[in-house]
Order: C-alpha cells, then sequence, then structure tokens
C-alpha cells in the first residue's frame, strides 16, 4: 500500500496532465478557420500577389500544385518557380505551363545557406508583386485560396498571414504520427496567440506564408534567417520582434498538403521540425521529459491503482485513460485520419521520444541535419 502523501502527488500529477491535455482543446477551439470567400464584384482592383514556389526533385506533387495556382481567381498573379537543382523530371513540369509559369534557376548555393532560404531569396528577386506568397511544391490550392488570404491579411491589416492547410494521410504512420504533430505544434508555438498583437508568440507555416514584399526586404527577408532549417518560424519571430503583425488560421478547404512520401522521408522531415532553429540539448532533454511525463507515465496510474488496491487511483487512472484517448480520437478526426487512429496514440508519443532522443544524439555528436539531399550545420 502507497503511503498517503505518495498517493496525493500521484493525484496531482494525474490533475497537472488533465490541464495540459486541455490546453490543447483550448487552443483548438481559439483557432480561427478561413473558407473561400464569394466571388469579387466586377472591376475591383486588387494588388498583384507573385508566388515563389521552390522546387527540388518535386516531379510528382508539382503539377497538381501549379495547376491549382493557373486556375486562381485572382486577376494579378504571377507565378515562379525555383528549380533547384532537380534530378528528376521537375524541370519539364514547370515548362510544361510556360508562360504563365516561370522558371528560374538560382546559382550556386553560396557557403552557409540553407537551400531552400536561397531558392525562395532567388525567387522572389525574381518576382513584381506588391505582395510575395511562399508555397511548398506539395500544396493544393482551392481557385478561392489567394483571394481568400489575402483578403484576410488586409482586413487585419497583417505583414504576414500563414495558413495550416488539410493534411493528407495515405499509410499508417502518417495516421497515428502527424495528429500527434500537429497537436504538438498547436501547443508548442500556442499558435492561436500568435493573432494576438501583444503576444510573444510567433509562427509561420513554410507550407503556405504571405506577406508584404515592402515589409519583407526592410527586415532582410530568406536572407536574414540564410542558415536557419526551420526559416518559417523564424522569419515569423524576426516579424514580431521588429512589432510586426501576424495573423495564422486553419484552412483545410483552402489547401490540403501530404507532407511525407514515406516513412523515412517523415523521420528525416520530422526531425528537421524538432531540431529547431539551432541545437539546444537543454530544449530537447526538457521536450524528453514533457513526453515522458505527460503522455507515457500517466498510463501506469491504472495499473499501479489496481496492482496496490486503491479505489482512489484506480477511479483517477480510468479517467485518465477516457480522458487521453477521447482527447486523441478527436484529434485525428479533426486533422482528417479516421478516429480509430487515434487509439494508438501512445505509439506516436513513443515514435516522438525516438525522434527527440536522436535529434538530442545528433546534436551532441555535431551532426548535421538531411534534407533533400543536403546538410546542414546543427550550429547555424
Amino acid at each position: 500500500m502507497l503511503a498517503e502523501w505518495a498517493v496525493g502527488l500521484l493525484i496531482v500529477g494525474a490533475i497537472a496532465v488533465l490541464l495540459y491535455q486541455g490546453v490543447a482543446i483550448v487552443l483548438a477551439a481559439q483557432m480561427p478557420e478561413l473558407e473561400p470567400a464569394p466571388p469579387d464584384p466586377p472591376g475591383l482592383a486588387r494588388p498583384k500577389v507573385s508566388v515563389v514556389v521552390a522546387a527540388r526533385n518535386e516531379e510528382e506533387d508539382l503539377p497538381a500544385t501549379l495547376d491549382g495556382l493557373l486556375v486562381q481567381d485572382y486577376p494579378d498573379l504571377e507565378v515562379v518557380v525555383v528549380e533547384d537543382g532537380s534530378t528528376d523530371r521537375t524541370r519539364e513540369v514547370i515548362d510544361a505551363r510556360a508562360p504563365r509559369v516561370r522558371r528560374v534557376e538560382p546559382p550556386p548555393l553560396p557557403t552557409g545557406w540553407v537551400g531552400k532560404n536561397w531558392a525562395c531569396a532567388s525567387g522572389a528577386r525574381a518576382t513584381t508583386g506588391e505582395w510575395l506568397l511562399f508555397l511548398d511544391a506539395d500544396v493544393r490550392t482551392h481557385p478561392a485560396t489567394v483571394r481568400t488570404t489575402l483578403d484576410w491579411a488586409l482586413r487585419e491589416h497583417a505583414d504576414l498571414a500563414t495558413i495550416a492547410p488539410r493534411v493528407e494521410m495515405v499509410g499508417p504512420w502518417e495516421r497515428i504520427v502527424l495528429p500527434f504533430y500537429v497537436q504538438m505544434v498547436l501547443t508548442y508555438f500556442r499558435a492561436p496567440h500568435v493573432n494576438r498583437d501583444g503576444s510573444r508568440a510567433a509562427m509561420a507555416n513554410g507550407q503556405y506564408w504571405l506577406t508584404r514584399r515592402s515589409t519583407y526586404d526592410a527586415l532582410g527577408g530568406h536572407a536574414s534567417v540564410r542558415s536557419i532549417v526551420l526559416e518559417d518560424v523564424a522569419i515569423a519571430r524576426r516579424y514580431r520582434n521588429a512589432g510586426r503583425r501576424l495573423r495564422v488560421a486553419w484552412a483545410p478547404d483552402l489547401a490540403e498538403t501530404r507532407m511525407y512520401r514515406d516513412r523515412s522521408e517523415m523521420f528525416e522531415g520530422l526531425l528537421k521540425n524538432i531540431h529547431g532553429d539551432t541545437f539546444s540539448a537543454g530544449r530537447l532533454a526538457g521536450f524528453l521529459a514533457g513526453l515522458v511525463g505527460l503522455f507515457l507515465l500517466p498510463l501506469a496510474l491504472l495499473p499501479v491503482g489496481a496492482a496496490i488496491g486503491s479505489p482512489l487511483l484506480v477511479g483517477v487512472g480510468g479517467f485518465l485513460y477516457l480522458a487521453l484517448f477521447g482527447k486523441h480520437v478527436a484529434f485525428a478526426r479533426a486533422v482528417g485520419a479516421p478516429g480509430a487512429w487515434g487509439l494508438l496514440w501512445p505509439v506516436a508519443a513513443a515514435y516522438y521520444l525516438v525522434l527527440v532522443a536522436t535529434s538530442l544524439s545528433r546534436g551532441l555528436r555535431g551532426r548535421p541535419v538531411e534534407w533533400k539531399g543536403r546538410t546542414y550545420s546543427t550550429r547555424p
């Protein structure tokens, strides 16, 4: 039989876990959602928008992305694709849509630059729009997406507006891991707090972010974060620190993406994101402790209570099971996976433990981040 103080400590821990899990639910409820806007009235004048797509070996995803841009109902849209040293048919995919899509080939990657940052900077220099839209090569858009997001940015007087697309999940590992990933992003960045001008929260989603060119140029654009792999978050923090207005929204009806094509790509992609702006052993150790303490250890409360014959711990542990599994089923459904996959969230938490431990190990040994066939220092 456990001492009363130990039982009390376990109860306090269970309450803390429930409160933390509730944070994700509250943040999700606060997240604004964008839906396609009705058509413009005839003759409405609009600023020119330049779309920059960085493409490196994207022959499979790029056709749908470009075709989605070519049917946008926005009257003054410039589309530039930066062909970033691909070894597949990416060049042919771009040229098949000329002249409405323009191909740009950047100079050789300079020392100290991340490939995507160099491509985006090169693409931005080749455009003339008043607004810049940076779009990943695997994002499919609704015909009203550009118009809707620009209207939203203008209404909000935003310098940077970003959306979270619907995530297409095909394989079992995507359906297990990615709903958990969405929760991690939501809570780590306190996503809806980004929309509060006085908040320190800052994030952008590199898959789709729209910015005023004047602000982008004034703050140094991608050159200011040239060596940072998680460039979207770094740019958003620069905007926030400069007092510029950020906006973020969930937009499943405006855009959709399949983030990763196989398990290996998903592991390396999420590992890159966990690494963050730069390596921090303390941050990663705290992340490990949080995963264990907030997601995995609480599952032991019910069997421990049963083993020692404590009805109180059995009751609290049972409630924790209902709350945790119910929450993850709901999140899986909310982001587009069948709810039953949410029952496997402990597997996703364990997967994240491996990711964080791998990032910590690589960082301590000075091993670089790997992505798209290139390597980058963990200490830019």
